[in-house]
């Protein structure tokens, strides 16, 4: 079992500590919550020699069945690359509960639900951050989210943030003690149905359970004509609540202004940006590393999402002000540029790691609804219909079902090193029982996947070099 396998692993490793502690002359109580492969080098840096720190970075989880039986050519690698890590993270995009839970009136997408074993699961994969703040946090309510909760909380190799009984717990890091050092991680998010965003505490009441937000606003430019039949359609001034005619209008949510170009232009609420950046100010006292997540679906275009929204470049660029040693993006399932920023790595969307959202063993009648279906239909009716039988939306796409490992190398002096890109597929045009878990692509979908990846590089001013199946990210500075 993947329990046992863990408790054998770590009583290995205590004892590689327990004798490199002695040889050293050191206390034999000192111990490391870690139970990282790497653990005896780890004591090394303490005494000045030349180490680095490996984080391994994944974007969007949805994971519905065991990756401890999965077998495909390399698979054994692909895992060994992020258990030898000294952190691994993913974003784990669905909720763990046994179904006896409603669906919340508002989703992020499909009701997302898996078995409380994925948290073994995911431990035997060797991830230990988890990012929770993200559209589905919702699907089944505040006891969803509850829920997950107290079943990560049951496997003690795993950290997560993002959520909370109220916005202070949902923005408070999660932290990983590590031999190479104690890392934080901050997880939020842009996309969320509304009633999932945390509310303050104040003295007199409680606040809100639910995610951590980073809330932005739409501004659309566009022609005299058009900005005078939104003014019609929202209404006349209302004089009687003090509101005036000004050179803008709010219209359900997004701001226009007149302008000789269309354009969509959008800027993140400031208050959560200073949140945001107090919390990673906060734990850039209280860490040596801090990693922040970042699930965002905004596009710069709303028919091209692999640029991100001018928001989310102007919200990463801050955390990286702030403290962050890394901003790991996710959101829209498919790859995004790479940005350096003042040496410190962004990865605007990593897209998917493993993608089982046609796995999900039940859905509420909510969906079923949405597209048609009656009572008596099935889980595999909805998604047959949802995909059009494997014809429309992700499974018609190949960039849904590749994607990357990065490895981001640290030097001990916290200058970076390197960025390694190690391309998974997902099985692309496979039936659904063989797509979705990640293994090391052919050669053919490594080009593929590198060539997008450099297109979408070349506007932060980066590159891809490859070799042998591994990439390497290239960037002046």
């Amino acid at each position: 079992m993947p329990h046992q396998t863990l408790c054998r692993l770590g009583a290995k490793i205590g004892v590689v500590l327990l004798v490199a502690l002695a040889e050293k002359g050191q206390a034999t109580n000192a111990a490391s919550s870690s139970s990282r492969p790497a653990a005896a080098q780890g004591w090394e840096s303490a005494a000045g020699a030349e180490t680095t720190t490996v984080f391994a970075l994944t974007g969007d989880t949805t994971i519905n069945r065991r990756l401890s039986t999965f077998r495909a050519p390399g698979v054994d690698d692909l895992f060994a690359l992020i258990r030898e890590a000294d952190v691994a993270f993913t974003n784990l995009e669905t909720l763990i509960h046994d179904f006896t839970l409603a669906g919340a009136q508002e989703t992020g997408g499909t009701y997302m639900g898996s078995p409380c074993w994925i948290a073994d699961e995911l431990a035997w994969a060797g991830f230990d951050l988890l990012a929770l703040a993200n559209n589905h946090a919702n699907d089944y309510g505040v006891e969803g989210m509850r829920s997950t909760v107290a079943a990560l909380s049951r496997n003690r190799d795993l950290v997560y943030a993002g959520v909370g009984e109220n916005l202070a717990m949902a923005r408070k890091p999660g932290y990983l003690d590590t031999p190479k050092g104690r890392v934080a991680l901050i997880s939020t998010s842009s996309t969320f149905p509304p009633p999932i965003m945390a509310g303050a505490q104040r003295k007199d009441m409680p606040g809100r359970p639910g995610l951590n937000p980073l809330r932005y606003t739409l501004t659309y430019t566009v022609p005299q004509s058009t900005y005078d039949t939104i003014a019609t359609l929202r209404g006349p001034v209302n004089e009687d609540m003090g509101e005036v005619a000004s050179a803008s209008l709010v219209f359900h949510g997004a701001e226009y202004v007149v302008g000789n170009k269309i354009r969509i232009s959008s800027r993140a609420n400031e208050h959560d940006v200073r949140e945001l950046q107090a919390s990673i100010r906060n734990a850039r006292q209280q860490s040596d590393w801090v990693v922040v997540s970042l699930h965002t679906h905004e596009a710069a275009d709303p028919i091209d999402p692999r640029m991100p929204a001018e928001f989310v470049i102007d919200s990463a660029r801050a955390m990286i002000d702030a403290g962050a040693d890394v901003v790991v993006g996710h959101g829209p399932h498919i790859l995004r540029g790479i940005e350096v920023y003042k040496g410190k790595p962004i990865f605007y969307s990593l897209g998917n790691f493993i993608f089982e959202t046609d796995l999900v063993e039940l859905q509420p009648a909510d969906s079923y609804e949405l597209w048609g279906l009656d009572g008596d239909a099935l889980p595999s009716d909805y998604f047959n219909k949802r995909s059009k039988n494997d014809t429309a939306r992700f499974s018609a796409d190949r960039r849904y079902w590749q994607s990357v490992v990065a490895e981001v190398v640290y030097n001990n002096n916290r200058t970076l090193r390197e960025v390694r890109l190690h391309p998974v597929s997902m099985g692309f045009g496979q039936s659904r029982l063989r797509r979705g878990r990640p293994y090391p692509s052919p050669a053919n979908e490594t080009e593929q996947i590198f060539n997008d990846l450099k297109d979408a590089c070349a506007v932060f001013g980066t590159s891809i070099s490859y070799e042998n199946g591994v990439g390497k990210l290239l960037w002046i500075g």
